[in-house]
């Protein structure tokens, strides 16, 4: 990875795409949250107790936006890592377009289809990206 050379915005302009996924499918998550437990599809005490009685698709929703708060959290120190020792460079950048392309092909198929045919090649895709990413940028800090 090059040494320093992308703008901060160029350099946060994919997690501000990642951070507004993850807010999207947390406001749709308690939209349809609401509404279920307004259509009485759930007991409010079985809300309250933390057990799984969501209907799937509200469910489906809910795991969609749960998973934002996973791999991405390793992302997330990574760009912070980058710039604090400015090492973000044009591959860093590129890498991490792809992470965040990876995150919302992802989270697509999962309130979707939820195919995991399909979807579990998107994750796939995202987790080897952000290795590639940590090992780049490891070897330009040790190296």
């Amino acid at each position: 990875m090059p040494q320093g050379g992308m703008s901060i915005a160029s350099v946060l302009s994919p997690v501000f795409v990642q951070v507004a996924l993850t807010f999207v499918l947390l406001f749709w998550m308690g939209r349809v949250r609401y509404a279920s437990a307004g259509r009485g599809e759930v007991r409010v005490k079985d809300i309250a107790l933390g057990q799984k009685v969501w209907p799937p698709k509200v469910q489906q929703i809910a795991n969609a936006f749960h998973n934002q708060l996973e791999i991405p959290l390793f992302f997330y120190i990574l760009v912070a890592f980058a710039l604090i020792t400015q090492q973000t460079g044009t591959l860093f950048v590129a890498l991490s377009w792809l992470f965040v392309a990876s995150r919302l092909v992802h989270a697509y198929i999962h309130v979707t289809s939820n195919d995991v045919r399909y979807r579990g090649p998107a994750y796939i895709v995202g987790v080897f990206v952000l290795i590639a990413m940590w090992i780049g940028f490891a070897l330009s800090i040790l190296l």
